[in-house]
C-alpha cells in the first residue's frame, strides 16, 4: 500500500521565537548562542543566513561574516514548550509521530483521526495551526516515504508546502544533486565526486553491492533512495533508557582539530534529540572506533542529569581530548550518547497500530 509521510520542519525554529518574543530583533541577523572565544551558533535567523551563518558554527567566525550579527543566550525551556505545543497539534492528526529533534518530525497520515484521503490538505492544516497557535511558521513535504517528505519540506521554505506524488518518487529522486541525499555529508559527497557520482541519476548506475562495498551498509540506503525507495516506518518513540548518536567517517581521522568539529555535529544532533524527547540523564558517554576496527569507551557520569548544552559540550570535549591522549591511531567512528536517565525522563510514547487507508496524496 502506498504510505503517505509529512515531513513537518519549523523555520529556524530558536531564532524565530527569539524574533517572535522580542520584536526588537525582528528583520535583523540573529544567532542563538554564546559570543565567546569557544562558543557556537545554535541557530541562525533568515537574516543571519544570508551572511553565511549557520548552525555549529564557532561564535567567532559567525561574527567574522556577519559584523552586526546580534547573539542571544538560548530558552531551551521555552523552545521545548513550543515544541509540546506543536506535538500536540500532530497528535491530533495520527498517532504515528517520530519527532527527530525540536523543530521537526515525521507523520505517517496513510491512515488518520480525520479520516482525510489527502496527506496535502492534512500538511496544509497542519501550517495553518501552527502559525495560529504559536505564531510561527513551519515548512511542510508530503510524499510516499520518509526521505522523499524530508527532501521535499526543504524545497520550498521558508513557509512552504512541496508534494512529491507516488509516479514522481523515481524521477525526482534521479533529479537530485547528491549532497540532498539522506546521509550525504560533505566528506561523502567528495567522495562520490571523484567517482563521478553527482546526481540520484549517476548513483542509479552502481549496483547495490558496489555501493555497499564503497560505502558500507549507508551504500543499500543510497542504492534504494536514488531509485526514489525507503521502507523506514514511521515510529514513535516508546521507554528509552539512553539516547545518542554516532557518525562514520568515509576516511579515517587523526587531526584533532576536525575530530573536535566532527564531534561538536554529533553533539548539536544528540542534545536536539534529548530536547525533543525531554530526556535527560546523568552519564555521557564517548564510543570511538579505531581504523583496525578496535572499539573504546569513555564515560563519565555527573552529580544531577545534564541539562545545559554547554555543560555537555564540555564533558564531551573532556572525554575525546582523553581518548586523543591515550592513542594517536586514526578513528573511522565516533559517537556520543547519553544514559543513566531518572525514571520521570524516560517518557512512554504509544504506538497505534492502523489500517492503510485509500487515496492520493
Amino acid at each position: 500500500m502506498i504510505r503517505k509521510i509529512i515531513h513537518v520542519d519549523m523555520d529556524a525554529f530558536y531564532a524565530s521565537i527569539e524574533q517572535r518574543d522580542h520584536p526588537e530583533y525582528r528583520g535583523k541577523p540573529l544567532a542563538v548562542g554564546h559570543a565567546a572565544e569557544r562558543g557556537v551558533v545554535a541557530a541562525a535567523s533568515y537574516e543571519a543566513r544570508k551572511w553565511g551563518v549557520r548552525s555549529a558554527m564557532p561564535s567567532l567566525t559567525a561574527m567574522s561574516r556577519c559584523p552586526g550579527l546580534i547573539f542571544v543566550p538560548a530558552r531551551f525551556d521555552v523552545y521545548r514548550q513550543v515544541s509540546m505545543a506543536v506535538r500536540r497539534i500532530f497528535l491530533g492528526y495520527t498517532d504515528l509521530v517520530e519527532p527527530l529533534s525540536l523543530d521537526e518530525a515525521y507523520l505517517d497520515v496513510t491512515a488518520n483521526k480525520y479520516r482525510s484521503p489527502s496527506a496535502t490538505l492534512i500538511a496544509r492544516d497542519i501550517r495553518r495551526r501552527i502559525q495560529r497557535d504559536t505564531a510561527l511558521t513551519a515548512s511542510a513535504g508530503v510524499s510516499v516515504n520518509k526521505f522523499l517528505a524530508k527532501v521535499a519540506s526543504d524545497y520550498k521554505k521558508p513557509d512552504g508546502l512541496f508534494v512529491i506524488r507516488p509516479e514522481e518518487a523515481e524521477a525526482f529522486a534521479a533529479s537530485l544533486d547528491i549532497e540532498q541525499f539522506w546521509g550525504v555529508g560533505h566528506v561523502t559527497a567528495q567522495k562520490m565526486h571523484s567517482l563521478g557520482i553527482h546526481t540520484g541519476s549517476d548513483l542509479k548506475r552502481f549496483s547495490e553491492a558496489e555501493l555497499k562495498r564503497l560505502f558500507g551498509k549507508a551504500g543499500s540506503a543510497y542504492y534504494w533512495n536514488a531509485r526514489g525507495v525507503d521502507h523506514r516506518p514511521v515510529t514513535p518513540e516508546r521507554i528509552r533508557k539512553s539516547l545518542g548518536a554516532e557518525i562514520t567517517f568515509v576516511a579515517d581521522i587523526d587531526d584533532a582539530e576536525e575530530l573536535q568539529r566532527r564531534l561538536l555535529e554529533i553533539s548539536k544532533e544528540v542534545w536536539g534529540r534529548l530536547a525533543a524527547r525531554s530526556f535527560a540523564g546523568r552519564t555521557i558517554t564517548l564510543k570511538i572506533k579505531y581504523a583496525d576496527f578496535k572499539e573504546m569507551s569513555r564515560r563519565r557520569t555527573l552529580p544531577e542529569a545534564v541539562e545545559r548544552f554547554d555543560v555537555f559540550w564540555r564533558v564531551a570535549l573532556e572525554l575525546l581530548g582523553a581518548a586523543l591522549a591515550s592513542s594517536d591511531r586514526k578513528i573511522r567512528l565516533m559517537g556520543l550518547s547519553v544514559s543513566n536517565a531518572p525514571e520521570a525522563s524516560a517518557l512512554k510514547y504509544r504506538q497505534t497500530l492502523l489500517d492503510f487507508g485509500d487515496g492520493y496524496l
